[in-house]
């Protein structure tokens, strides 16, 4: 293994250094090329996702698994004593969890991913604490193993669908629930975070996070390991907002454009906690726009809280239109233009290259669109 590491961390730096793959290939071993080049390959890529450089994982593993922030969250808010990761894939959510359990079970039906999470085990210093199962998390033979507090999955999801289903995801939730009910009655799951609320039938909490201004996760806890009904998390920042039924609705919406704006994280808005958000924020506030993408709130003065992804100043509301719209940003020297708009992807390129056509300077807009109106605005933080 210490050959294979240091032919890893040697492809590594062939690749950054550009080397044609036929000249790395002739370098490494004929029946281990594919697996050092994919390896080095992910850890190039996983420089924003984790501490380490160096990870064992595919490119599929770093592509669900658990960024380190999220990972360490959560794990430092269950605390559990033992816990069991049902499908653990390259191992990371386990490896934070078992910084804080007495015990540890690793368990995954891909033999190649269970060794992987083994090696990243012993990267952060935990191996000791892991049991590591290869089979299928649902066999009788591998859930009679686990002696544990909590059990933890977060499944595959499947192909782009109408709907996120429960009984869809690998393995199903649902399925895993059955197999370890008589073992526990904390179960952790990751679902899409798509999936209406209505369809999980289980108690619990739902938690949204948010990581560096974008949806990452839904979380969903049974009720043993449950703080409310409903939860918003924004990472890494760590601020934290619960749903509260016994609050007032304030929510009022606002006809017009006020002088600033408030982009709500996504978080909060799946959550369903804006109501939660205003009695929490010092000031008056009124939704202004709710879309797929993008919640955004607005208000005569200027209103300061944690919550807000970002906060703007308005500069000029004037009609929807690009030529109008670039005629401004060319008089108020603006250089560069970020769409907050939603706009068909084989739109969105030419709607850009004409509102930027022309511009010299040094300032950034940010546009909206409210009804027929287009909010250009500038950053406050």
């Amino acid at each position: 293994m210490e050959k294979m590491e240091a032919l890893i961390e040697q492809t590594v730096e062939m690749i950054k250094r550009g080397l044609d793959e036929r000249k790395i290939r002739a370098r490494l071993p004929r029946e281990k090329a594919d697996e050092i080049i994919e390896i080095a390959r992910a850890r190039i890529r996983a420089k924003d996702k984790f501490s380490r450089t160096d990870l064992w994982m595919d490119l599929e593993g770093l592509r669900y698994a658990t960024h380190e922030v999220v990972a360490e969250y959560r794990a430092k808010r269950v605390k559990p004593k033992s816990i069991a990761d049902v499908s653990c894939g390259v191992g990371i959510q386990l490896i934070f969890f078992a910084k804080y359990a007495e015990k540890a079970y690793a368990i995954d039906i891909d033999e190649k991913k269970l060794f992987y999470a083994m090696k990243n085990a012993e990267k952060y210093g935990v191996k000791d604490k892991i049991t590591f199962i290869h089979g299928d998390s649902l066999s009788k033979e591998v859930v009679d193993r686990i002696d544990a507090d909590v059990v933890f999955s977060d499944p595959a999801r499947p192909p782009e669908m109408p709907e996120r289903r429960l009984e869809d995801l690998l393995p199903s939730p649902l399925e895993v629930y059955e197999a370890y009910k008589h073992k526990t009655d904390a179960f952790i799951f990751d679902l899409p975070p798509q999936i209406r609320r209505e369809k999980v039938p289980w108690r619990g909490e739902f938690e949204y996070i948010d990581l560096y201004g974008a949806l990452n996760r839904l979380t969903f806890y049974f009720e043993p390991l449950a703080k409310a009904e409903r939860s918003a998390v924004m990472l890494p920042k760590g601020v934290r907002l619960e749903s509260n039924p016994n609050l007032e609705n304030i929510v009022e919406w606002s006809g017009e454009v006020k002088d600033y704006l408030y982009e709500i994280p996504q978080s909060i808005d799946y959550a369903d906690l804006i109501n939660e958000l205003f009695h929490a924020v010092r000031g008056n506030l009124w939704m202004l726009i709710r879309e797929k993408r993008r919640a955004v709130a607005t208000s005569d003065e200027e209103v300061n809280s944690e919550y807000f992804k970002r906060r703007y100043i308005v500069r000029n509301v004037l009609d929807f239109h690009p030529v109008r719209i670039n005629d401004f940003l060319k008089r108020e020297g603006y250089g560069r233009v970020t769409l907050k708009i939603s706009i068909p992807d084989k739109e969105y390129w030419q709607f850009r290259r004409r509102v930027e056509q022309g511009l010299k300077g040094e300032k950034r807009a940010y546009l909206f669109k409210f009804k027929d109106k287009a909010i250009i605005a500038e950053p406050l933080d």
